[in-house]
């Protein structure tokens, strides 16, 4: 029955998958507000107005960031756009005949011209979608507006998850049958623990190494400083990977700017320090053991759930992994306490 139901839960989010991704995020944010919101109400305050305290916290935060972040961010995409060229140039004028001397192949196989002029049709095509929206109803101006619904969807269907999360899980826990009731609550709190120090502190972790190599790379000097360290915060969600693809953007960048080794050096110390704070501190105390999850794993889940269900797959990928892990533990220590193990042992 417990596999019937999972298996229907996947069949309907892989048909369902457009329509469940603002639900999913939803349920993420309230996920993550819960115990912000018991919190409050242990201070004697109802459960609507913790609710609403939390939203306005937490949605104010954000559109500071994006009224600060965009601008900065749309300024930074540009200059990289009108940089490209000059990038395909020293690309074909340095690096081209190297390649073409030591692995004898022809020079057109490296040729990236025709895929830096698509970046920038797109880019400019990008730059001109706002005054196009006036003009006519197409079928991506349909898309945009779905858009923005899906946007709007977001922090209602949030606002009345968040209000009665503590009723739902409830009423889960009546309808468990009684002889499984107390085994399934205490896979569902381990669940929770590691749920929570994925969502919780990893996100934390994102968010730090964002600021940090950001910063670093603003007080070196380097162009895209910004840009670099959001695509390092965020790619920082698999293992390692944020710091490699950050170095290496971030070093590339700084060979083409500088033209002395000094800012080199300055940019490997900002990305050593920040995966020193990360191995050292952010990952031992925002996350710590308790999610256990392979670096192996996380790049396959995440692999295995865009493969599946897109964005929707990507982002319950690691819960549900978690979630799985905790299960598979559960069977390991029932397979160690059985007579099944036992059995083999010498004098059993």
């Amino acid at each position: 029955m417990l596999a019937g139901i999972v298996l229907l839960g996947v069949v309907l989010i892989h048909f369902v998958g457009a329509v469940m991704t603002p639900f999913a995020i939803s349920m993420v944010l309230a996920y993550l507000g819960d115990p912000l919101v018991d919190r409050l109400e242990k201070m004697k305050l109802s459960r609507g107005l913790s609710v609403t305290i939390v939203f306005a916290v937490f949605f104010s935060v954000v559109a500071l960031l994006l009224l600060v972040l965009i601008p900065a961010l749309f300024h930074q995409l540009k200059a990289l756009m009108q940089l490209l060229p000059a990038l395909d140039h020293w690309f074909r004028d340095n690096v081209i005949p190297l390649l073409v001397e030591y692995t004898d192949v022809e020079p057109e196989w490296f040729d990236i011209s025709q895929v830096l002029k698509n970046m920038a049709s797109e880019w400019q095509r990008a730059g001109g979608l706002l005054a196009q929206l006036g003009k006519s109803v197409t079928s991506s101006g349909l898309a945009i507006v779905g858009f923005f619904v899906n946007l709007f969807l977001i922090p209602v269907v949030a606002f009345y998850l968040l209000r009665d999360w503590d009723i739902m899980m409830e009423h889960i826990r009546l309808i468990l049958p009684v002889n499984i009731e107390p085994i399934v609550v205490e896979l569902a709190a381990e669940c929770d623990e590691v749920l929570g120090a994925f969502l919780k502190g990893q996100l934390m972790v994102m968010l730090a190494l964002g600021v940090i190599y950001g910063l670093g790379l603003w007080f070196v000097g380097l162009q895209f400083a910004l840009l670099i360290g959001l695509l390092a915060g965020l790619v920082s969600i698999i293992p390692y990977m944020g710091f490699v693809v950050g170095f290496t953007t971030a070093i590339l960048v700084a060979f083409f700017q500088f033209d002395s080794y000094i800012p080199l050096l300055m940019v490997m110390g900002v990305f050593t320090v920040g995966q020193i704070l990360e191995s050292w501190v952010l990952t031992p105390y925002l996350v710590g053991d308790r999610i256990g999850l392979h670096p192996v794993a996380v790049i396959f889940a995440l692999m295995a759930g865009g493969q599946i269900m897109g964005f929707v797959g990507m982002l319950i990928a690691l819960p549900l992994a978690a979630i799985i892990m905790v299960l598979l533990r559960h069977l390991h220590r029932n397979y160690k306490a059985s007579h099944l193990y036992h059995a083999g042992k010498p004098g059993e």
